[in-house]
């Protein structure tokens, strides 16, 4: 088993630190699903991402990506910093952007002034939540029924049901009870009067291992598939990571029915992984 490149990136924000971290694993074509299942478990990051040489002509990379409690076809942050730690250790795309294979298939990226952003893929499962299903999701955040403004399934792999308050405020006043939520992955969001934000926005999705995930791009990919354009202006900044001590920023860009969802991203810690087995190690 050789040693292998790693890298730690920071993601969504420009302030060090004030992001969502992803650990890439450079060259993984050799480790095994147990290995990279126990790597990110070890990690205990939100998630952990492999690259991997692609399948599929048309790509520049293959991507696998991990949570401490399993493997997601897609996500945003890890998307973004992965192809940060792509490109920064020598990868060059074959054509004008960037085509990242994974478990949801092609995704598509572009980068504008050093700021990179990915096409979001097309969503699982979309549409309205029923009663049963939007009562299950005001006792997991403990609101009344009423509260709940809208909603909509956003799924584009982790399987969000997205949320919508009266404002950012009473988004950043939620206490959830995780111990309600079952099978549910609930993203939230709520507008601002004024300001450089245009909302905020919460993840929560204990079943990951991670309860509330600092700034995720893959539901704000799904809430500006939702909302941008209607509820949301076509073009607005999200802030996300405030209530557990973040400033990420995500911008959010929608074109016709194309969106697009992007932010900085930063290299915060470079080295190697070595999961070789000691020599005289007991079994």
């Amino acid at each position: 088993m050789p040693v292998l490149s790693f890298r730690q990136v920071d993601v969504f924000s420009t302030e060090p630190l004030l992001g969502n971290p992803v650990a890439v694993v450079h060259d993984a074509d050799d480790l095994t699903d147990e290995q990279m299942a126990a790597f990110a478990r070890w990690t205990n990051l939100s998630e952990t991402t492999f690259l991997l040489r692609p399948l599929d002509p048309a790509a520049d990379y293959r991507l696998r990506i991990f949570t401490p409690g399993g493997e997601l076809p897609f996500a945003g942050h890890p998307t973004l910093g992965s192809a940060h730690a792509w490109l920064e250790a020598g990868g060059a795309p074959a054509g004008d952007g960037i085509v990242q294979e994974c478990g949801a298939g092609l995704v598509t990226l572009r980068g504008e002034d050093g700021v990179l952003a990915f096409e979001a893929p097309p969503l699982i499962r979309s549409g309205p939540v029923d009663e049963a299903d939007l009562a299950a999701v005001a006792t997991a955040l403990r609101l009344p029924r009423e509260d709940l403004l809208d909603a909509a399934w956003i799924d584009n792999g982790p399987g969000w049901v997205g949320v919508l308050l009266r404002d950012a405020a009473a988004v950043l006043a939620l206490a959830p009870d995780f111990a309600a939520f079952g099978d549910l992955k609930i993203g939230v969001v709520g507008t601002y009067a004024d300001g450089p934000v245009a909302v905020e926005v919460r993840a929560f999705c204990p079943q990951y291992g991670v309860p509330e995930d600092p700034v995720t791009g893959s539901l704000n990919a799904g809430i500006g598939q939702w909302l941008a354009g209607t509820r949301l202006p076509a073009a607005y900044v999200a802030a996300q990571g405030t209530a557990v001590g973040r400033r990420g920023r995500v911008h959010v860009t929608r074109t016709g029915d194309v969106v697009h969802v992007g932010g900085a991203t930063r290299t915060t810690i470079t080295g190697t992984l070595d999961l070789r087995r000691d020599v005289g190690a007991d079994d």
